[in-house]
């Protein structure tokens, strides 16, 4: 594993991405920093960190095209590898929040953002940039968002975090190609936040409605029993759960 460590840098993905279009980076390199002054999550919100608390890194990973059968699978391995970490340094109670958001006692403590890229006719390279919370202490006008510090009163080892993240992921897609992505599918909708429960949400336009949460289907979409009892299918940027 090769960690490139950065005091300060507008994005991680953007820096990884533009080191790897300039060089040959094997997989898993690390960028990661303690300040991000351009950091972006899902729907091209901000990412917020405070300097020297948290962790805001990037991973490279690059597969042939003939080893995918879907994109979003590596979306579910990235979140279901923090969340396994998380539970070996924390009894908090952990869950995913569609498309891959990480929560603790149902705060926010994390976010995962992958950005693919088609580098020739058979190869994909994707940039993993995950945000997780872990020593920050305030956090204004976010009332969903905690960290790990927050929650369990006690501080915690950063590196150990990162180290532990990378190892996990990089043996979770290793295991990919021998457990295949059903038994990764089953394990995040076993993780994920109100499957199958009657929730709020809002679609883009502001309407809002109740429905239950099925599924997340193999291309990311979210599967919405509706209170009409008929099923809407709805894209990341369609809809926002209210929690």
């Amino acid at each position: 594993m090769k960690i490139i460590k950065l005091d300060a840098i507008d994005s991680t993905n953007h820096f990884l991405k533009a080191l790897s279009s300039e060089e040959s980076c094997e997989n898993f390199t690390v960028v990661t920093t303690e300040s991000q002054t351009a950091g972006k999550g899902q729907r091209g919100s901000g990412w917020a960190s405070e300097v020297g608390k948290n962790l805001t890194f990037s991973v490279l990973y690059s597969q042939k095209i003939d080893e995918i059968t879907s994109l979003f699978t590596l979306n579910i391995v990235v979140a279901l590898s923090v969340v396994e970490v998380l539970k070996t340094f924390s009894n908090l109670n952990f869950a995913i929040k569609w498309p891959n958001d990480i929560l603790a006692e149902n705060k926010k403590i994390a976010g995962i953002l992958i950005e693919n890229t088609f580098k020739n006719s058979n190869e994909v390279q994707s940039i993993i940039g995950i945000g997780l919370n872990v020593n920050q202490s305030q956090f204004e006008n976010l009332p969903q968002a905690s960290s790990l510090f927050l929650l369990e009163n006690q501080l915690f080892d950063r590196e150990a975090l990162l180290i532990s993240i990378v190892n996990r992921l990089e043996f979770n897609l290793n295991q990919l190609r021998i457990l295949k992505e059903d038994f990764f599918w089953d394990a995040y909708h076993a993780t994920l936040f109100k499957n199958d429960v009657v929730s709020s949400f809002e679609s883009v336009s502001g309407n809002r409605f109740v429905g239950k949460i099925q599924k997340v289907t193999k291309d990311g979409k979210l599967e919405v029993l509706l209170e009409d009892d008929s099923v809407a299918f709805f894209d990341v940027k369609e809809v926002k759960m209210l929690y």
